[in-house]
């Protein structure tokens, strides 16, 4: 029995900053691609005007109090509650679907986490410099330079925390008067309660915590790896090809071959200078020098390491904190370019591929059961919600037959039904309603002094009427119908087939 056990492991690994070094290469273009893209949306749209009658001029203005969400010229209110669970059911079969086709891809470039994190790290690289210059502040003393490069760095982040949270609450208010009245003290409590918990909240998160927010708290990473299949493409290292039989070995001199195994620290300042020596004809010999010696192509110059964000060496194999990002794949490539090596010893592949003898070039395998599924599912529910919201009126009606009684017999014999309508306004102004009936005579409805209704935006009105026939026409009347017209709108009419129960008539 082990014995001890708990004084060797914590609950949680202490964490060990870590400092990439910034890398160029076509993920790293697409980051930073998705990256503005992100920003400009979520930064910009509460300040993008939008011409309404009944609201603030702005694009997207989620309006609580009111009860709405206006998003350009779409009013959503809580009746719509459909929508919302369509648009949950999208993004979760999206994740799955691409992730059982790229892996991780939506934490590598698309994730909150991941586009601030990497927003901080870029301002953290532009004041305290590259990797080496950043590990050099972390180890020396506490001096003057340290103090107002480090004191600088989380000034600026929580600079651009402070405004995440603010362009966050914006959305809940009309942007111009909640900016003015944020910084005069004005708004409401709810603003600055906001506020300062997103600052904090985003500081620490992308600031402080980063990878360990992956590693701890997020619980997509840890669900997404159960969607892995031998053929999902993902980020790896082609071992076979890296180590050969021998492992892995720096280069020296452009052809030679160092056999036993260098540091990476001395792996790194050689890389340079090899770069400036080598050309093409003597990489081409000291790869076949390599292959020889039976080492692979990998120099263990350990870039792959340094470019990661959340800090792990891909070369040991796929594992839960890899977010499929790429960067290691640049950095690699990089490298493999400078010393005229082929390109792909990173790469996105997938198990199968690269355990096969000789593996192909990668492709996607989309031609699973599993993936069919989730696109077929992902377009259905994505065309409904596009009909739904395209087809919706300007009011929703609903209307129910009182039960208790099912009908009354009155004591000239006539027979009443009751029945309650209620009228939702989804228009931008207030409407006026009249209610009718066809398929009997107009004086048999009784809906009191409501035959015409006065409906705010966003809100219902109820009604309560009855039908009464003469035992003549009730024998002859199973259903009629129940019109609905907005005043002005005869267009827009809506017309609800309604049961009409007797005596002699059983559910």
């Amino acid at each position: 029995m082990q014995t001890g056990l708990e004084d060797q492991l914590g609950l949680y690994q202490k964490r060990i900053p870590i400092f990439t070094r910034s890398v160029k290469g076509n993920f790293r273009r697409f980051k930073t691609a998705v990256l503005v893209m992100a920003y400009a949306i979520f930064f910009l749209l509460p300040w993008l005007p939008w011409s309404r009658l009944d609201a603030p001029s702005q694009a997207v203005l989620f309006d609580v109090l009111g009860r709405r969400f206006l998003i350009f010229g779409l009013t959503v209110y809580p009746q719509d509650v459909i929508w919302l669970a369509l648009l949950l059911f999208i993004a979760a079969i999206l994740l799955f679907f691409v992730t059982g086709l790229v892996g991780r891809a939506f934490c590598g470039y698309f994730c909150f986490q991941t586009l601030w994190t990497d927003f901080y790290i870029w301002i953290e690289s532009k004041i305290q410099g590259e990797r080496p210059a950043r590990v050099r502040l972390f180890r020396q003393p506490w001096n003057r330079e340290k103090l107002l490069k480090i004191g600088g760095t989380h000034a600026l982040w929580i600079l651009a925390s402070f405004w995440t949270g603010l362009t966050f609450a914006a959305y809940f208010a009309y942007a111009p008067q909640l900016l003015v009245n944020f910084f005069t003290g004005q708004a409401a409590a709810a603003a600055y309660i906001t506020v300062t918990v997103l600052t904090l909240a985003t500081y620490a998160a992308a600031g402080l915590m980063r990878e360990q927010i992956c590693t701890y708290i997020c619980p997509y990473g840890r669900f997404q790896s159960v969607m892995y299949e031998p053929e999902t493409l993902a980020v790896h290292y082609d071992a076979q090809r890296g180590e050969g039989t021998h492992g892995r070995a720096s280069v020296r001199s452009g052809r030679g071959i160092v056999v036993e195994r260098r540091s990476r620290e001395r792996a790194e300042a050689t890389v340079a200078q090899e770069r400036r020596r080598i050309n093409r004809n003597s990489g081409e010999r000291a790869l076949a020098e390599r292959h020889e010696q039976g080492l692979g192509d990998c120099i263990d110059c350990g870039l792959c390491v340094q470019v990661c964000p959340v800090g792990i060496d891909i070369r040991e194999g796929l594992q839960y904190k890899c977010i499929s990002c790429g960067l290691c794949i640049d950095a690699c490539n990089t490298i493999m370019d400078s010393f005229n090596f082929p390109r792909g010893l990173i790469r996105y592949d997938s198990e199968k591929n690269l355990a096969s003898a000789t593996p192909s070039a990668p492709k996607l395998a989309w031609k699973r059961l599993k993936i069919i599924g989730y696109g077929v599912a992902l377009v259905l529910m994505s065309a409904y919600l596009v009909y739904s919201i395209g087809t919706r009126g300007s009011f929703d009606r609903a209307v129910n037959q009182i039960r208790q009684p099912l009908y009354v017999v009155l004591s000239n014999g006539d027979i009443r039904n009751r029945y309650q309508i209620r009228i939702t306004n989804k228009a931008a102004e207030d409407q006026v309603y009249v209610i009718s009936v066809r398929g009997i005579p107009e004086a048999a409805l009784d809906v009191g002094h409501f035959r015409e209704i006065t409906i705010k935006p966003g809100h219902s009105g109820l009604v309560q009427a009855s039908v009464r026939l003469s035992p003549e026409l009730a024998t002859q009347t199973k259903h009629f119908e129940l019109l609905i017209t907005p005043k002005g709108k005869p267009a827009e009419a809506r017309a609800e087939k309604i049961r009409f129960d007797t005596p002699g008539l059983r559910p």
